[in-house]
């Protein structure tokens, strides 16, 4: 998938920050369960709390921020309450669904062995394609990306994906919805 911007020379995400109820829990999880080597940590000034940053591969890191007065976890707020596969992807406008991290096509059966494993609830293969229902049983020449979904510690949906094939200009065919097009919900 190669495309340019006439702008910006971007290369990717420098890092995504989230926010964990447990540091020493979530670096279990990235660095123990995922793998993901902890690359810095930084204490917050005036007692804040923590900013601790893990590499997620090509140059990208995944980090957390620890904060001493951060509020509860919001399910269906937020983020997600579950996984795509239980019905579940709806939060709302600002918040962050998930995280897809890129695994080679030829390891995604393994990765997702391996997390079952380990003991992670993982959904089921998901192979992402333009029919109605947005997922075929098998993978055919309308898939483009094969995923599966889990969660971490805090419910932070987490997705393994990788592309099935290029994308074209024929990829490209929706009218973009507006702000006028939503159902809202709750107060105003």
């Amino acid at each position: 998938m190669t495309t340019s911007n006439s702008k910006f020379e971007l290369r990717g995400i420098n890092h995504l920050a989230l926010v964990c109820s447990d540091m020493k829990r979530t670096i279990d999880f990235y660095s123990g369960t995922l793998g993901m080597p902890l690359v810095k940590t930084v204490e917050l000034p005036g007692g804040l709390g923590q900013h601790f940053f893990f590499d997620c591969g090509g140059g990208n890191t995944l980090a957390f921020f620890w904060l001493e007065d951060a509020p509860d976890a919001a399910p269906g707020v937020a983020a997600p309450k579950g996984r795509p596969d239980e019905g579940e992807l709806a939060s709302a406008v600002g918040s962050m669904n998930h995280v897809a991290f890129a695994v080679p096509p030829e390891l995604f059966g393994e990765y997702r062995a391996r997390l079952q494993a380990d003991g992670v609830e993982v959904s089921r293969v998901l192979n992402h394609d333009d029919s109605p229902s947005g997922v075929a049983k098998e993978v055919h020449d309308g898939t483009f990306v094969r995923s599966f979904y889990f969660q971490d510690p805090d419910g932070v949906l987490l997705e393994f994906a990788c592309w099935t094939r290029e994308f074209t200009p024929e990829d490209v065919v929706h009218e973009p919805k507006t702000a006028a097009d939503r159902r809202t919900t709750g107060a105003s």
